[in-house]
């Protein structure tokens, strides 16, 4: 495995892949059809509402992970993987980032190892 690739990393990453695949293939058919898109999540009963609620709560909570994460392990760039969900998916960046975090844990571990007594991240 490349450097910092650590397998849980990979496996975000395959998740995150998995996040775009899934979601884009709907959006893709939404788009052909020309279907309503924001009509059809507002408008298609209490289930769709429900999942909608649950997902959007999930992102801003996420979303407020990201950033606050970010900011104590120094990862730049947070504010990109958030206005990146609004254009692709929150299944896409959010995965995507948890690849990127585990990257810089391991990049620490290592800083760490290599400097006896300074603080673990």
């Amino acid at each position: 495995m490349t450097r910092h690739w650590t397998p849980l990393a990979v496996v975000y990453l395959v998740a995150a892949v998995a996040g775009l695949v899934g979601t884009w293939t709907y959006n893709a058919i939404a788009i052909a059809e020309r279907n309503d898109f924001v009509g059809d999540l507002v408008s298609s009963g209490p289930a769709v509402s429900s999942i909608t609620t649950d997902l959007l709560v999930v992102a801003v909570a996420g979303s407020i992970l990201i950033v606050v994460e970010s900011r104590r392990l120094g990862m730049r760039f947070a504010w990109a993987y958030i206005v990146g969900s609004a254009l692709t998916a929150f299944a896409f960046t959010f995965p995507l980032w948890l690849a990127m975090r585990e990257r810089r844990l391991a990049t620490l571990r290592d800083a760490q190892a290599a400097t006896p007594g300074a603080p673990r991240p």
